[in-house]
């Protein structure tokens, strides 16, 4: 029987394989991972059915979106997920109801949100994971890039140009915007892959302090 209030993107059905064989690759056994704009929540439910190590704290700024969310976990036996909890990118602190997170984690992640929100929601997610991730823990974000000195796929110069006539301030972001807002939040790329799709799975750090 379909658990009610199950959401479902063909994308992230898609997506979730090859994005789940880098996170198998980059993490550790165990960890706390927090997921930002989570969705219908079938990311979540992959991710942690296959990392039983880990703790899944899902989020969105969408209350409408927990059923699925908690439906999808449900459905994949993650008994790791935590209840879904409201967060704003753009709010401080995190989440956007109290208490906010006592603890840091080894783990945000966040895919196809940069290019569906205004841009001030990528300084307010580099603000954020700065503040929200272990010394040595990892923001993982996924989706469709611009690179400068790359060729864009003409998918995805189709796909900016029709997010842009959805709203002005959406759109593609290049990597290179997105570094240096990063970088003033202290954090830094540390490995770039590319996925099926025309997407990339970047990895950003804090940036090394020197000794």
């Amino acid at each position: 029987m379909p658990i009610p209030q199950l959401q479902h993107s063909p994308a992230a059905e898609r997506n979730q394989a090859p994005i789940l064989a880098q996170l198998l690759a980059l993490l550790a056994p165990a960890g706390a991972a927090l997921e930002v704009a989570s969705g219908t929540g079938q990311h979540a439910a992959h991710f942690a059915a296959a990392l039983p190590g880990w703790t899944w704290q899902p989020t969105d700024q969408q209350a409408t979106h927990f059923g699925s969310i908690n439906g999808w976990a449900t459905q994949a036996g993650a008994r790791n997920v935590r209840p879904p909890l409201r967060l704003d990118v753009l709010q401080s602190p995190w989440p956007s109801e109290p208490p906010a997170f006592g603890a840091t984690f080894d783990l945000i992640y966040c895919a196809n949100m940069l290019h569906i929100a205004p841009w001030a929601c990528c300084t307010g997610l580099m603000q954020g994971a700065a503040r929200h991730l272990a010394p040595c823990g990892h923001l993982v974000t996924y989706g469709p890039y611009l690179e400068d000195g790359v060729p864009t796929a003409p998918g995805n110069l189709s796909f900016d140009a029709s997010l842009r006539a959805q709203d002005a301030s959406w759109g593609i972001r290049r990597i290179e915007d997105v570094a240096a807002v990063a970088a003033e939040a202290g954090l830094q790329l540390a490995a770039r892959h590319a996925l099926p799709a025309n997407n990339l799975l970047l990895v950003w750090s804090h940036t090394a302090r020197n000794a």
